[in-house]
């Protein structure tokens, strides 16, 4: 089978959430089809990060402080931004579509015949199917350790079959009440099903209701809690935690850190850790991202306590490495366009999360917004938090079946805000460059679909 081929095989199988809750989240059904792919999931060792804000870039911290620990790393994480390999790395080289349809025709044709044979009552689903073609793919390269992004709550996720080395818990809110349940403790109750009998987990204080849900649960699997919070740094006025750019040291930095980029903005900090002052140089942006890479150097720290060969200077190197698209990701101003700023803020707490950043770095400027969102999303809430900050919003949509209509958009959005339509992302962004002008700032969010549109059409980096 092509990869063309394979990959429209995967589709046609639905959304992730497409199908009903019971035909997506049945761990024994995925334990049918690891068993007859002979387990591929135990011949590396995992992590597994579950929340609903954060993991991603707590994931892609992690793995790149492994890879520049000198191990063979593996990452999973969901959804893409432009093409569907990106879900599957390895050293941060995607899956290629070679590989990617030979193991879609491993794993199909292993599930096909345990539907025929009774084994399974009907075909794994789109996550399903990519999770075990994961499994095998990191297995066949025999990865060193692979870092799993759980694709949704965590309890029953296709990810937590495996028998981790660390559990990670980032930040927890209201999302997929759908599937997860309707009050904060409930979907904590999910994200905390990672927490394996007698394992570790790194976590940070939050919601109170979330920290409940999570502490009890520890208790019951006789885990062991990590707190990552020695590797949060303070960020009140006169510290010496700060924006800067790469090279440029602050107080407490030693500012001798190679880089090839040294126009990038940068968080920048010194940290203690295992026993060593380092310099903490994050291109991940905005104040939440300093809670999701203290998660990724606390749970480094728990694997070198396991005998892997994290050092101070590894940690310091992987977290400067770290390549994460989307997530506050700026194109400068150039040749009369606007500055253009990515973000995937697809829930309130992530457009709180935006917000803070917009307003600590951007302050004085025009902002121009392309907004468009999944139709279960609460869009009117994101609209409440976000659009105020904007001149202007150009609401839109992606090329896909769950996203809401520009229409649907503007009726959820209660606000003064001037709102415009666009029937397509392209259409939306051609309206805010003509907008925003070279003075304005173009900032592209909300639903990962439209992101990641926009990205391809405008040749960021992916």
């Amino acid at each position: 089978m092509s990869y063309q081929a394979a990959v429209e095989r995967m589709y046609a199988l639905g959304h992730e959430l497409a199908q009903a809750p019971s035909h997506k989240f049945d761990l024994a059904h995925m334990r049918v089809l690891m068993a007859a792919l002979e387990n591929p999931e135990r011949r590396s060792s995992c992590v597994l990060i579950a929340g609903t804000n954060g993991k991603g870039s707590t994931a892609a911290t992690l793995a790149s402080i492994l890879r520049a620990s000198g191990l063979r790393t593996g990452l999973y994480t969901s959804p893409h931004l432009v093409r569907i390999n990106e879900r599957v790395r390895i050293n941060g080289g995607e899956i290629s579509d070679d590989d990617f349809a030979l193991l879609h025709d491993v794993v199909d044709r292993t599930a096909e015949r345990l539907v025929s044979e009774g084994e399974l009552p009907w075909h794994p689903s789109f996550f399903e199917m990519l999770t075990a073609m994961a499994f095998e793919y990191f297995a066949r390269r025999k990865v060193d350790i692979a870092v799993l992004e759980v694709g949704m709550g965590g309890r029953l996720d296709a990810t937590n079959v495996i028998e981790p080395r660390v559990s990670v818990i980032t930040d927890i809110s209201l999302d997929h009440q759908k599937f997860l349940g309707n009050t904060v403790a409930e979907i904590a109750r999910e994200k905390a099903g990672i927490i394996h009998p007698g394992g570790i987990v790194v976590t940070l204080p939050q919601q109170p209701q979330a920290n409940d849900v999570i502490g009890n649960t520890i208790l019951e699997m006789d885990a062991t809690a990590v707190s990552a919070v020695p590797y949060v740094p303070p960020v009140a006025p006169g510290s010496d935690c700060g924006y800067g750019s790469r090279g440029k040291s602050l107080t407490e930095c030693t500012g001798d850190a190679e880089s090839s980029d040294h126009s990038q903005p940068v968080w920048r900090y010194p940290l203690q850790v295992m026993g060593q002052k380092i310099c903490v140089e994050t291109p991940l942006m905005g104040r939440h991202q300093l809670r999701n890479v203290a998660l990724a150097i606390a749970a480094a720290e728990e694997l070198s306590k396991q005998g892997f060969p994290i050092t101070a200077a590894s940690i310091e190197r992987g977290v400067r490495d770290t390549r994460w698209p989307g997530r506050f990701q700026v194109i400068p101003a150039a040749n009369g366009n606007p500055e253009y700023i990515f973000d995937v803020a697809h829930n309130p707490a992530g457009a709180w999360a935006l917000r803070s950043t917009l307003s600590a770095c951007y302050e004085d400027r025009r902002l121009i917004f392309v907004f468009g969102a999944l139709r279960d999303k609460a869009i009117g809430e994101m609209a409440e938090i976000l659009f105020p900050v904007a001149e202007r919003v150009v609401a839109t949509r992606a090329d896909n079946p769950r996203s809401a209509t520009p229409d649907e958009i503007c009726q959820a959005a209660r606000t003064s805000a001037e709102i415009k339509t666009a029937p397509d992302v392209a259409t939306a962004v051609a309206q805010a460059c003509a907008f925003g002008g070279s003075d304005g700032v173009v900032v592209i969010t909300g639903s990962i679909y439209v992101v990641g549109e926009a990205m391809r059409l405008l040749g960021a980096r992916i």
